[in-house]
């Protein structure tokens, strides 16, 4: 038995030190003899054949050492297609340089290598290309009306057009999310080296074993002679669980010059090239009693899938996500839906923190509060009456998804307690009397966590295999090595992997390490990614070190003659349960493991102290939360002020309260940027209109006000120690509360909410058209 002495806690994080006092190791830093730097030529139409590239100009610049073209790099590098097993699917190869036709604004249409990032950048400059521009596809409604499809899929369960045909209450109504980039604070970056055997690669990545593996196809390569190295990761949120072209052409580079290689996107880059998110429209009707039960419902999600599909996930994830989670914790009886991703000239649709269901969240939480208002009953009693109660769980939801566990009632009635709802509303009774537009608004929403192998191909994603993979070690000393498949980009995994292997092993914190992965020493695994975390670690990291424990105890038991049940490992040694005194270091016992007596090991056992665990995540499993926000609005200047913030999250046992906190934080940050002030616009050429973070406008510290966090532990009866995922959760939550709060403070000026984000110029411009409206009515 386990006593936890580690897991649960508040432990500070490990790796925090190293990183503060900046001896982080980023791909900018590494530094190989010999090496070139690349700078991508991309194209400034969003639809354009290309005639011709001329780099004299470029190649007569002193430090530059080549050029390339999609021709010249497509000898040792095939496309990137990612691929769906699914009828309605519609593949789109994506080379490494634009290959005859660019295919929307900012792709990658020629590569300068030179002798430093500066010299590189310069000579891109002076690359000539010729372009014959051709008419471009800049929005939803264009794709749909040129009947560009790359993906579609319906769906029905149960008598949806009779439950509609005998409702009291139909509501209809399109929301609409535009795109938004996901801006990591470190941009994407890769370097790649070439020994004439195999390629090493150092990357920016959350998926390095997909990466390897990619980056074999692409060259042509057994995946053995592929190497990736994950140094410090600068956040990912999606985005970099992505391979894309730029990588395979870095990759490639190094191949024909025989010489390391290395890009670090530019933000202006990052902005226009790397893939976006969200774009989608839901056109949705929902069915109700007279007392405001949902009876069903029907959605079709539209999404502005870009010019390709990113690998390895496709365009189709976004609205394939929406669609699934929009009945959200609510019993909905009956529902249809039709999933839809459109081809335009903008980058491509790919992951984000939240992916599908932030839009489901939103859309699902409009109408609720709309149909509360409808029956002039509160935004509380609504949900109150259309949750999913606790016994009923495991609750198989409209759309087909098996919840496992959830107190949404629970979590709830903690959320209105902790933030006084009662006297919230009285306050902003007063406010209103007082002329000021102040709105409270809720949102619950089920978050999709811990997929594995059955997730992944039922969705018939054919390039991420749900696994994951650790192993670990016992040195002869006595520390513990741990290398996983997974890599953290910020969320501490070091820390509560330690955690968790620190009250198994009974060592102390310090003596564990958590390696960076490198897929020549570490298992093969998906990657970081989807709240699979907490859940990838207790079945792998966890799990091989109980194997090494169960050896420790053997081992412990023959020195000590006892029992291996009986023995305790604690504090950096083993002793006999109720005898202290009668005691042995681990790093003894390990030094024995690894270089055994005369005779060798009791018992037959073999030497060593390691193991190596594989796990196929048997889930999903389902976190959930409730989100409360009360916002201020400017009704001069639609400036929307988020006052007060409150949540409780479910997401199972917590292994470091901290660490889950801190994810809450950032995500909800994330999410108040979404609501409010995110947005890539591109004009109707397909010009992209917000290419600095002057025009695309992130959340600053100045603006996120302090979160009020509580916890519900429901823990999964289908994960180890029945942990959940959570670390998108605010993403989800945050837009669909701050949404109908927006909604609830203007809905007396005849103001609806049906879009994200919800700038300020786009508020106030609704307030003024009302006010303008309304003084045409009087005259």
């Amino acid at each position: 038995m386990i006593q936890p002495r580690y897991t649960g806690a508040r432990v500070k994080r490990v790796e925090d030190p190293r990183l503060l006092r900046g001896r982080g190791r980023y791909v900018d830093d590494i530094a190989l003899p010999r090496m070139l730097s690349v700078a991508f030529v991309r194209s400034p139409h969003a639809h354009a054949a290309i005639r011709s590239v001329a780099a004299e100009a470029a190649l007569a610049l002193d430090g530059v050492a080549a050029v390339f073209t999609a021709a010249e790099v497509g000898r040792v590098a095939r496309p990137l297609v990612a691929r769906l097993e699914s009828d309605g699917f519609i593949p789109t190869p994506w080379p490494p340089l634009a290959d005859g036709v660019a295919r929307f604004c900012g792709e990658a249409v020629a590569a300068v290598v030179a002798e430093s990032a500066y010299v590189a950048a310069d000579a891109r400059q002076l690359v000539a290309v010729d372009y014959e521009p051709r008419p471009a596809v800049a929005s939803l409604d264009g794709g749909l009306a040129g009947e560009r499809i790359l993906f579609r899929r319906d769906y029905r369960r149960g008598d949806v057009d009779g439950a509609f045909a005998t409702a009291a209450i139909v509501l209809r109504e399109t929301f609409e999310h535009g795109r938004c980039a996901p801006s990591p604070i470190e941009p994407r970056g890769v370097v790649a080296d070439w020994d004439g055997d195999t390629l090493s690669v150092w990357a920016s990545t959350q998926t390095p074993s997909i990466m390897r593996a990619a980056l074999a196809r692409a060259l042509d390569l057994p995946e053995a002679r592929v190497r990736v190295q994950v140094p410090d990761v600068g956040g990912g949120f999606g985005l970099k669980m992505h391979v894309f072209p730029e990588d395979v052409a870095v990759a490639a580079i190094a191949r024909l010059t025989g010489r390391p290689v290395k890009w670090v996107e530019e933000r202006r880059e990052n902005l226009a090239a790397a893939s976006q998110a969200r774009a989608q429209r839901m056109e949705v009707e929902v069915a109700a009693a007279a007392d405001g039960t949902l009876l069903a419902l029907r959605a079709r999600a539209i999404s502005d899938g870009g010019a390709y599909h990113v690998y390895p996930l496709t365009g189709a994830l976004e609205p394939l996500g929406s669609v699934a989670i929009l009945p959200g914790p609510y019993r909905t009886p009956v529902y249809a839906y039709e999933a839809v991703t459109v081809a335009t000239n903008k980058p491509p649709l790919g992951a984000y923190r939240g992916v599908g269901m932030t839009m489901g969240a939103f859309v699902m939480e409009r109408l609720l509060d709309t149909l509360a208002a409808r029956l002039g009953i509160d935004p509380a009693e609504i949900r109150r009456r259309n949750l999913i109660p606790r016994d009923a769980y495991p609750f198989v939801s409209a759309s087909g998804m098996t919840y496992d566990s959830g107190d949404f009632h629970g979590a709830l009635e903690q959320v209105l307690a902790a933030a006084g709802y009662e006297a919230l509303r009285c306050q902003q009774q007063a406010a209103r009397a007082e002329g000021r537009l102040v709105g409270v608004g809720l949102a619950c929403y089920t978050e999709y966590t811990g997929m594995g192998a059955e997730v992944f191909r039922r969705r018939g994603m054919a390039d991420v295999s749900g696994i994951e993979g650790a192993t670990v070690t016992m040195d002869p000393d006595g520390t513990v090595g741990c290398l996983t498949s997974f890599p953290s980009q910020g969320q501490g995994h070091a820390t509560t992997i330690a955690q968790l292997l620190a009250d198994r092993l009974g060592v102390p914190l310090d003596r564990i390490r958590v390696e960076p992965v490198d897929t020549r020493a570490a298992p093969r695994g998906s990657g970081t990614f989807g709240s699979r975390g907490a859940v990838a670690m207790l079945g792998t990291a966890a799990a091989a070190a109980d194997q090494v424990r169960t050896k420790l105890q053997a081992l412990a038991a023959h020195l000590l003659e006892a029992s291996p049940a009986d023995v305790v490992l604690d504090a950096g040694r083993a002793h006999v349960r109720g005898v202290p005194d009668r005691a042995i270091g681990l790093a003894e016992i390990a030094r024995l493991a690894w270089a055994p007596p005369l005779g060798g090991l009791p018992s037959g056992l073999p030497p060593g102290l390691e193991a190596t665990v594989y796990f196929d995540p048997p889930g999903p499993t389902f976190s959930g939360a409730v989100h409360l926000a009360l916002v201020e609005v400017d009704r001069e200047t639609g400036r929307v002020e988020v006052r007060r913030y409150a949540l409780v999250e479910d997401c199972g046992p917590v292994i470091n309260p901290t660490i889950v906190d801190g994810q809450i934080h950032g995500a909800v940050a994330q999410g108040l940027g979404e609501a409010l002030l995110e947005g890539v616009v591109y004009d109707s050429d397909g010009q992209l209109l917000t290419g600095t973070l002057m025009d695309y406008a992130l959340p600053k510290a100045d603006g996120v006000p302090p979160f009020e966090i509580g916890h519900l532990e429901t823990p999964s009866p289908v994960t180890p120690a029945g942990v959940k995922g959570m670390g998108e959760g605010g993403t989800i939550g945050a837009p669909a509360a701050i949404a109908n709060a927006v909604a609830d403070a203007v809905r007396a000026l005849g103001v609806t909410i049906t879009r994200l984000p919800i700038s300020a110029e786009y508020l106030a411009n609704r307030i003024f058209q009302k006010g303008a409206d309304r003084r045409t009515e009087v005259t």
